[in-house]
């Protein structure tokens, strides 16, 4: 059976052409299709050239977004001693050791972002199969896997966020929301495509960048120039 599409969202796509815009008129367009009765996210949807089903072309990394998320992230962070008590110190939501991880066997989900201490990685792998498919598994490359808890929350806590491709090749990113300006919008999505680019698989071939759009949460999908978002300077963003 096809899915219904509300009245309100077919006269919000009749607003969006069949053409990819520069990357500050997408971002006004999509801050106006933001109608939706509670705030909405800014989302990116970024197809590559890559087929994440070979280890060499797999992208997992993180971001900084120099805007902010515009959301709370709750961080629980898995360590041991005295760095429980540092993470407590530093603005952890959760902080514990063994007792944390049996909390989290038994269902408890109350966090955003998962960080972990080098040496209580071997415990923390009997939560794979609970964390994986959430993407909250703890990993060096998402700076998520570190003695350095306090600016691991910091750097959480003001805006960076860890995203990977799927299964096929598209990323999928909350890069702030669409209460913020536009230009604002620019700043975050011009540091997501510098990072992607930043972070190329090595055995990505041909084009890399296929397709980008951005859409609020409950808004139309809107394309960008990719190549005229590549083109510019991040001063020219922020």
């Amino acid at each position: 059976m096809p899915k219904r599409i509300s009245k309100r969202l077919r006269e919000l796509q009749a607003k969006v052409e069949d053409r990819a815009y520069e990357p500050l008129e997408a971002l006004q367009l999509l801050k106006e299709t933001a109608t939706a009765k509670f705030p909405e996210s800014a989302e990116a949807h970024i197809r590559l050239g890559i087929d994440p089903k070979y280890t060499d072309q797999q992208l997992r990394t993180t971001v900084a977004l120099p805007k902010g998320t515009g959301q709370t992230v709750r961080v629980a962070v898995i360590a041991r001693g005295e760095k429980v008590t540092e993470a407590s110190n530093s603005g952890a939501d959760i902080a514990g050791s063994e007792e944390l991880i049996d909390e989290i066997q038994k269902g408890m989900m109350d966090f955003d972002v998962l960080v972990a201490t080098p040496d209580m990685m071997p415990q923390v792998a009997k939560l794979g199969r609970l964390l994986g498919p959430r993407g909250l598994m703890p990993s060096p490359k998402g700076g998520t896997v570190t003695f350095d808890v306090a600016q691991a929350i910091a750097e959480f806590k003001a805006g960076k966020l860890e995203f990977r491709a799927d299964r096929s090749g598209i990323v999928h990113v909350l890069f702030g929301k669409a209460s913020f300006s536009a230009e604002d919008l620019l700043a975050n999505l011009k540091a997501l495509q510098e990072t992607i680019d930043r972070n190329r698989p090595t055995g990505a071939k041909g084009r890399y960048w296929r397709t980008m759009y951005v859409c609020s949460t409950m808004g139309p999908a809107i394309q960008v120039d990719i190549n005229a978002l590549r083109d510019m300077k991040l001063a020219d963003a922020a």
